[in-house]
């Protein structure tokens, strides 16, 4: 079994008649601003991950090198 596009037609009429075209706009607007607001932050946490320094086991990594504590410790 399998859907026809006459089946689609059906379903998406069925829907404007029951929301109306105002609403779906506005939902769609609504789904919009949250697909822009997700692609702003992944943004915005790609470019903090690389700016910000990560500690790992009490030693600082930057641009990944190690500090020169954590290699001193790791020498002796």
């Amino acid at each position: 079994m399998s859907i026809g596009p006459m089946q689609i037609v059906l379903v998406i009429l069925l829907v404007v008649l029951l929301f109306g075209r105002g609403k779906i706009s506005a939902m769609m607007g609504d789904v919009a601003k949250g697909i822009n607001a997700f692609k702003k932050g992944m943004k915005d946490g790609e470019a903090e991950a690389k700016a910000s320094p990560k500690e790992i086991d009490g030693g600082t990594v930057i641009d990944g090198n190690a500090s020169s504590t954590e290699r001193k410790s790791e020498a002796s």
